[in-house]
């Protein structure tokens, strides 16, 4: 059940080649789609979706980003199973985040995983300057990049599947079947986020980083890499070390947690 497992219970994970992608223009195709793949064996660890308008069905005070849920004590696969429908419910990672020139997104599955993580490496750090550096940083052409992130923006939905190279024809048909335009088949897998325990402060992405002090930051690895070293769990980790910071530190005036509550 581990990410690194490479038997057979996750081949679609130890397989993976490319990255099949494709827009939507409507909510509903979402879930008609996500359904397709998993009926035809993609694992639901290799399917991510991008977009805007997840939230428009229910009634929302505002946006919600990862930093309200996990600041706020909620706890976020109830949240996210309830805002966002029963498609992304089935898939893994899914968060909220802000992202420049595009607005608040929904990001579910590796590429969620990979924007939103405490983590995720290069793919968190380009995705400060918007979506089109993240998709070039996974190999997406410049200028396909630029279309998803133009229609991203527009409230339409990005697709993208990982699959084995002999699979890419037959997924990118299947996305095209069901209403996926600006179909586009990358050369290498989603890279995933960086796995088991966290090395440096400079290894937390910027969303995170941005919201703690020095001090704070490495208390935050600290008691991230000691859950994760006892329950395996990053997500579960992941609260542990915004639980940490939030009892040893206070916000400042500018909203970081920096006013250590423990030694004044």
């Amino acid at each position: 059940m581990t990410a690194t497992d490479t038997t057979a219970t996750q081949p679609n994970v130890s397989t993976a080649e490319r990255t099949v992608s494709a827009i939507f223009k409507e909510h509903e195709q979402i879930d008609d789609v996500v359904r397709r793949l998993l009926d035809r064996g993609i694992s639901r660890d290799d399917i991510s979706v991008v977009g805007k308008n997840f939230h428009s069905e229910t009634k929302i005070a505002g946006f919600l980003t990862k930093k309200d849920v996990i600041l706020g004590g909620l706890k976020q696969g109830a949240i996210f199973g309830s805002l966002f429908g029963s498609a992304l419910a089935l898939l893994t990672g899914v968060g909220v985040l802000f992202v420049p020139f595009v607005g608040t997104l929904v990001a579910a599955g590796p590429l969620g995983a990979a924007l939103l993580g405490a983590a995720s490496g290069a793919l968190a750090g380009s995705a400060g300057a918007g979506l089109v550096s993240a998709l070039v940083t996974l190999g997406m052409p410049e200028e396909k990049a630029a279309i998803y992130q133009t229609r991203i923006e527009a409230g339409d939905f990005l697709v993208a599947v990982e699959v084995p190279a002999n699979k890419s024809g037959e997924i990118q048909l299947l996305l095209e079947s069901a209403g996926g335009e600006e179909a586009h088949t990358n050369e290498t897998a989603l890279p995933r986020g960086r796995a088991g325990q966290i090395e440096d402060p400079s290894h937390l992405s910027p969303e995170i980083r941005s919201h703690l002090s020095e001090d704070a930051q490495r208390a935050f690895v600290a008691n991230y890499n000691t859950e994760l070293a006892s329950s395996g769990d990053e997500a579960k980790a992941e609260h542990h070390a915004w639980d940490v910071v939030r009892e040893q530190f206070a916000q400042d005036e500018h909203g970081v947690w920096s006013k250590s509550t423990m030694s004044v």
